[in-house]
């Protein structure tokens, strides 16, 4: 069977994150968050799989390549031109990179699944195809319940009795929601559906394809399922998924590596004395990193892999990412470390290069680090308490 991995769109709402890494390109514990999904689709028979790609594809490309070493078959279309030699991304929506994968060759001959890249899913995707062809649907998307107070973040999909699809409320007020029901992003269609799609245009599924379908009277279901789902569209949602995995609330992701002590998890050749180390599970430290003595680490946290976190540092409830280190005496708590950026868990973030703070925090790759200045060492104390995401003055 085939399937489609939505993969072209830049992910505005993860950066810093995605200035260099693509939102499926997202690690859960040091595997790529659209490598999950192909196993989701390989379980259920899809294995002949499409992928739209624009933003960092070369990133996507070289990681999965054909799809071989993950039993599957994967192609690629990418959306977007060479200016002056360089690769621009131009995604054309989600609709769009649809059609013009079909305008290609007609490779979409049967009922077919479409999930969104960023996003872990525990879902029966056999027992939703069965449920779509059951309806007689053209098209179908899967719903999920959420509590009420949490639908003015989701689109919310309003249905008959009989779950056919009467409209769509874009994050709508609570007072104002008709329904607790929204669109998880997974979709099953059959191909007549992109003849509703035009050619050469930016088209989305959920703000134009959908709109239309319903105008035009078309077998378009919802389908509600109860699953697990774990949206990653922005930082905060990254933040959860992390502290859902480590604390074991997230099925299909095992914690790597192997379990020094109760709760804490590490990959191969950590360099730690951990009687030496104030630490508290769940944590999963990736291989090759060095945590001096009189460091803290309170979890939920992740700190990948070649990281040095330096003594009387302080990991609270944060996320680090790999190549990174934490300088003497800093406190994280709550903080995504990424490259040279400092992010809280609402997504503010600093430029720690141009706040001349790259001290504090950089990377540990780095050969010219000399012992901070007075002022400096006063300037760690002040920040000390919790690094600021604002340049000091």
């Amino acid at each position: 069977m085939k399937a489609m991995i939505l993969a072209a769109g830049k992910g505005t709402r993860v950066r810093p994150i995605t200035h260099t890494i693509p939102k499926p390109m997202i690690p859960i514990l040091q595997k790529p968050v659209m490598e999950f999904l192909l196993e989701l689709l390989r379980e259920h028979g899809f294995t002949e799989i499409m992928v739209n790609v624009s933003h960092l594809a070369e990133e996507i490309e070289n990681y999965f390549r054909d799809g071989q070493r993950f039993g599957v078959e994967i192609a690629y279309s990418f959306e977007g031109r060479i200016e002056d030699g360089e690769l621009i991304g131009d995604a054309l929506g989600s609709a769009g990179g649809l059609k013009k994968i079909q305008n290609f060759q007609s490779f979409f001959d049967d009922t077919f699944v479409v999930l969104c890249g960023d996003a872990l899913i525990d879902l029966d995707l056999s027992e939703a195809v069965r449920r779509h062809r059951q309806k007689g649907a053209m098209a179908s998307l899967i719903t999920k319940r959420v509590p009420k107070d949490l639908v003015s973040s989701y689109g919310v999909v309003v249905t008959d009795d009989d779950g056919r699809v009467l409209s769509f409320q874009e994050k709508p007020n609570v007072a104002d929601a008709a329904s607790d029901m929204i669109n998880t992003g997974i979709y099953i269609f059959e191909p007549e559906v992109l003849d509703y799609v035009p050619s050469g245009v930016p088209f989305d599924i959920g703000s134009d394809l959908f709109p239309k379908l319903v105008q035009a009277g078309a077998p378009f279901f919802a389908l509600p399922m109860e699953f697990e789902w774990v949206d990653i569209g922005k930082v905060p949602d990254y933040w959860q998924a992390i502290r859902s995995v480590l604390q074991g609330h997230v099925r299909q992701v095992q914690i790597p590596g192997k379990e020094v002590r109760p709760g804490i998890y590490t990959g191969l050749n950590v360099a730690a004395n951990w009687d030496n180390i104030n630490v508290t599970g769940p944590v999963y430290v990736g291989g090759m990193t060095k945590i001096e003595d009189g460091a803290t680490i309170i979890g939920p946290a992740m700190i990948g892999p070649s990281c040095h976190i330096c003594e009387n540092a302080t990991i609270d409830n944060s996320i680090i990412f790999d190549y990174s280190r934490i300088g003497p005496g800093v406190r994280l708590v709550e903080k995504l470390v990424f490259g040279r950026y400092c992010v809280d868990r609402n997504g503010d973030h600093l430029d720690l290069q141009e706040a001349a703070l790259d001290w504090l925090i950089t990377d540990a790759r780095r050969q010219d680090l000399v012992e901070p200045s007075p002022q400096q060492k006063a300037l760690a104390e002040l920040l000390g308490s919790d690094l600021a995401l604002s340049q000091p003055s």
